[in-house]
């Protein structure tokens, strides 16, 4: 090409006593010696060849070697020593080694393995680094500015691994100007494009402007692990075929598509993101973090901001017609959060898994339209800080496990959800144009064992399609105000066993825990309270075992505590209204898919699945009824008052029954003395079914 500068490599006269130190000089004193012509320097140097062989060798296999299992411990997918050498992280070079090149009219193409210090302005060109697949060539940028209307500023065409160091108190400059023209039968549609193992590292400044494309791209590994880099990108602002890898430094990242992006639809081992450390502030159109492959974060400090956020309600279409992701992290497998600060404001899920997801540590803001935690498969806190501002549903997972934390979770359908089935996740609920979250039929279980939780919710406070257990922690519950969800919510086993829980709600969808439970608990349906409304449980003599201030109006209570006991005698404050309660089995009170109605021997009861039994002689005053006749009554304490003027209505399918009779095959059985039905309202109307939310 006229005008190019053909540059032969010098790799210095000797290494600093620091570089040998940090580079492990042992090693690359047995690489031995290697004697150049130094071309425009006018003399022959010996010196060390710096190809750092043994050590980027060892580091290149133990990245294969230690991420391609997927089968490893909750805490690391990855080995997180092999991730960056030693050259990676250091970011330093010594000016005597270096090849000064100051830039000017044309292109520049560098040919051989070393180190090259650019300064100046290039208007219209191009640096390519076109040197042996084994030659490892360091860039260190000296405040250049390089503009290239047609293509990439810097483009590796080959090379085993290029460095690009940002020489500190620096300011540089990269551009495109919107269009690029294929070369070597490629799209070189990126700002930086590498075809080889690309590392930023240094600690200037770095500004990229990509008015098409990507703003930095390697075919190969991208590291970033020090310097401020700025990108502004039509499309992804870092795209990393086998792995993005960010250990440090300060990104500001404007994206047209992904804020950072790896995928490689030929390795599934490969197409991975690992961020150890470093600041990151992404505002991007599609995802902020984006791993085709497996994603784990071990620290870093995120502000993250997809599609415009939660507030935003219109869902842009890609090419294909499917509607564009956008989640503030996300991964294709599994996904792991070991500590870091985020502040997430996402379209879609805040922290998303196709396969699972564990968040072992970190403090997490997160505002979103649809999720804050997401996964197919199992999503497990065992530690950190989670606030969940506004969301649709809170912690979301075929399985959802909590060992530890604390989590605030506010949610306009529900605080937790294990398998619930298309039930508008994946923000169908909120937009209606995309799919839910791909759940369907009964399995799935909430467990936990530790933690404290907060929910408040609209939908369920907690809800599984399976089993819901809790062995420990401490859960306090707001639930809806609406009939058709409850505070607690499973179908199939609910079972405790250790732990605090208090959970208020609506009466319609009341649920207590089962009779497999080792644990007391509790259930009310006679009580009223308005937002800021305390409840407490006390023991005979006053001692507080457990309490919780409401965020919003209930009719019903579920509290359980260790201290429980068969036989003792508690005292169920709220506000200002007190219930003497003496636990005649571990389990008092029973869910009911009405709520059910108290009263005298062995009101009528209810069950989640509908009406219940009717309680028989047996049935004690306290309105509970005696599991003995195969009634489940609503709960202690008098009948909840109903409506002025209406009736709750009954269950579809069901009539009021007349007199005292109960319709069976044809015959109406007597009802037991004092246990008819409640008298209705004078012009009350039936109710609809009261909703099975199992979703």
């Amino acid at each position: 090409m006229q005008g190019d500068s053909q540059l032969r490599a010098v790799t210095g006269m000797e290494v600093a006593m620091k570089r040998r130190f940090l580079y492990k000089l042992y090693a690359l004193m047995t690489a031995g010696c290697l004697v150049i012509a130094a071309t425009g320097c006018g003399q022959t140097n010996e010196v060390i060849q710096e190809t750092f062989a043994e050590g980027e060798t060892t580091s290149k296999e133990g990245e294969t070697a230690g991420t391609s299992g997927q089968e490893t411990a909750a805490e690391s997918i990855v080995n997180a020593e092999e991730m960056f050498t030693e050259r990676d992280l250091d970011g330093t070079y010594e000016e005597a080694d270096c090849r000064s090149i100051e830039l000017g009219d044309g292109n520049v193409t560098i040919t051989e393995e070393g180190i090259y210090l650019l300064s100046g302005t290039l208007e219209e060109g191009m640096v390519t680094v076109d040197a042996s697949d084994s030659a490892k060539v360091q860039l260190v940028l000296n405040g250049v500015t390089i503009s290239n209307s047609e293509g990439a500023a810097i483009y590796v065409k080959e090379a085993d691994k290029v460095f690009i160091t940002l020489a500190e108190g620096t300011s540089n400059i990269l551009i495109n100007g919107g269009s690029y023209t294929a070369l070597d039968d490629n799209n070189i549609d990126a700002v930086i494009f590498a075809k080889s193992d690309l590392t930023i590292n240094g600690m200037g400044s770095l500004y990229i402007t990509a008015e098409a494309g990507h703003g930095v791209v390697s075919k190969d590994d991208l590291k970033i692990t020090g310097g401020s880099i700025n990108i502004t990108a039509a499309s992804h602002g870092l795209s990393g075929k086998d792995s993005v890898r960010i250990g440090g430094g300060s990104l500001t990242l404007t994206a047209g598509k992904d804020g950072i992006h790896s995928e490689n639809a030929d390795d599934t081992d490969k197409g991975f993101v690992y961020i150890a450390d470093g600041k990151m502030n992404v505002d991007s159109k599609g995802d902020c973090i984006s791993a085709g492959a497996y994603l784990q974060i071990d620290g870093g400090i995120f502000d993250l901001t997809a599609a415009e956020g939660a507030a935003n309600k219109t869902v842009e279409t890609g090419e294909d017609g499917e509607a564009v992701s956008t989640k503030g992290i996300k991964a294709v497998g599994q996904l792991i959060i070991n500590g870091g600060s985020y502040l997430i404001d996402s379209q879609d899920d805040a922290v998303h898994s196709n396969s699972s997801l564990t968040v072992n540590d970190g403090e997490f803001s997160i505002e979103t339209g649809d999720d804050g935690l997401h996964s197919d498969e199992t999503t497990a806190v065992t530690g950190g800080t989670l606030e969940i501002i506004t969301c649709y549903e809170g912690v979301e997972g075929k399985d959802v496990i909590i060992s530890g934390g604390y989590l605030k979770i506010t949610a306009s359908d529900d605080g937790l959800n294990a398998a619930g089935g298309k039930d508008a996740s994946g923000l169908g609920g909120m937009f209606g144009n995309r799919g839910g979250n791909g759940f369907g039929g009964s399995g799935g279980s909430v467990l936990i064992s530790g933690g404290k939780i907060y929910i408040n919710a609209d939908g369920d406070g907690i809800d599984s399609n399976g089993t819901l257990t809790v062995t420990g922690g401490e859960i306090y519950v707001s639930g809806p105000v609406s009939a058709g969800n409850g505070a607690l919510d499973y179908d199939g086993e609910g079972q405790i066993t250790g732990g605090t829980v208090i959970a208020v709600g609506s009466i319609g969808m009341a649920m207590n825990f089962g009779d497999t439970s080792t644990q007391g608990s509790i259930l009310i349906n006679s009580v009223t309270g308005e937002a800021g409304t305390e409840i407490a449980l006390k023991d005979a003599v006053g001692a507080v075992l457990a309490s919780y201030t409401a965020e919003k109006s209930f009719g019903s209570v579920v509290v359980s505590c260790p201290e429980l006991v068969p036989g003792g005698t508690y005292i169920l404050s709220v506000g200002n209204n007190e219930t003497e309660i003496v636990l005649d089995s571990l389990i008092y009170g029973s869910g009911s898919g009405m709520g059910g109605f108290g009263g005298g021997r062995g009101g009528f009861g209810g069950d989640k699945s509908g009406m219940g039994g009717f309680g028989g002689d047996m049935g004690g005053q306290d309105g509970r009824g005696n599991k003995q006749d195969g009634s489940r009554g609503a709960g202690p304490g008098e009948a909840p008052e109903l409506p002025s003027g209406e009736a709750p209505e009954m269950p579809e399918g069901l009539e009021v029954p007349q007199g005292g009779d109960m319709p069976a095959d044809g015959e109406r059985p007597d009802m037991p003395q004092g246990g008819g039905m409640p008298e209705m309202s004078e012009g009350g109307e039936q109710p609809a079914a009261p909703k099975n939310n199992g979703n």
